[in-house]
């Protein structure tokens, strides 16, 4: 399924072309939501709230990523995404499976998921890529050092932009060689994967960079850690989540004003409104303003 369709009758993308990507965590575990959504009802009740909030896209995910967490039984994964992913598709709207697992993915696909989400972009099972390529499924490469439980102890660079822009390109490679059309490849820095906050911030500020490698770019901050630093520097495990989605819709601006394809958020209704400033100020700035949005 083509990664730009969208559900008719759906919010659609904004005017630029960035798509908004809900967070749909069917975790115990999850950093900021886990255990809310872990019941299959209540995971399909969400993903349909998410949607009516303006998300595009529905990210489905049954591993949590969050640094030093454990990795679940594959079979336990199946359990918690499939029948969730069945049921939103079912109800018509775009799924993305986020899954670092083969067969997590292809039953993802067979349910109607549309797009691939692997934070590992194909490390952690090779037959990942030939997956997408045989299911002529977009894929989200992330920069990837390892799995959560020690990924922090790889955050370790000279210049993390030149340095993740080059490990893009591998994946990237690696990609295309398995037989992915690089017009469905879509780059994802990963923010707080082995990353300081300051590299985090880092590579936000640098996305014109990545964008320059010529693909889609993901970016996926949302009530990440560096942002509960920032909103509540003396106490980040109590920063309030209305908050950590001001500070996730002020990314959400500054991507969309540079040509993100899409935003990886928890609240789509913050982030749908920073979205259509950032539009409506391109729309009115002079010639000479450097805003570069994505072509429909």
């Amino acid at each position: 399924m083509n990664a730009d369709w969208v559900p008719p009758g759906g919010a659609g993308p904004a005017p630029a072309g960035t798509r908004i990507m809900g967070v749909l965590n069917v975790t115990p575990d999850s950093f900021s939501d886990g255990g809310r959504y872990f019941e299959v009802g209540k995971a399909i009740e969400h993903g349909l709230s998410l949607a009516r909030a303006g998300a595009d896209i529905i990210d489905v995910g049954g591993e949590s990523t969050r640094p030093g967490a454990a990795r679940v039984e594959e079979d336990e994964e199946l359990r918690r995404v499939v029948p969730v992913v069945r049921e939103l598709a079912e109800q018509g709207l775009v799924i993305s499976v986020d899954t670092m697992r083969v067969r997590v993915a292809e039953a993802a696909l067979e349910a109607g998921a549309a797009i691939i989400n692997d934070v590992s972009a194909g490390q952690a099972e090779a037959g990942m890529l030939g997956l997408a390529a045989q299911a002529q499924a977009p894929i989200v490469l992330m920069h990837w050092r390892g799995h959560s439980a020690g990924m922090q102890q790889r955050a370790v660079y000279q210049d993390v932009v030149a340095e993740v822009l080059a490990e893009l390109r591998q994946r990237v490679q690696a990609a295309v060689d398995a037989g992915v059309a690089e017009s469905q490849i879509i780059l994802d820095p990963g923010i707080g994967f082995a990353k300081t906050a300051e590299h985090n911030w880092r590579l936000l500020a640098a996305q014109e960079a990545l964008a320059g490698l010529g693909y889609k770019v993901l970016i996926a901050a949302s009530r990440k850690r560096f942002l509960r630093t920032l909103v509540s520097p003396s106490a980040p495990d109590e920063a309030a989540e209305p908050e950590l989605d001001q500070a996730t819709a002020a990314l959400t601006a500054f991507a969309v004003a540079r040509g993100a394809w899409a935003v990886r958020v928890h609240d789509p209704r913050s982030s749908r409104i920073a979205a259509d400033v950032a539009v409506a100020l391109a729309a009115h700035a002079p010639a000479d303003v450097p805003l570069r949005l994505e072509e429909e």
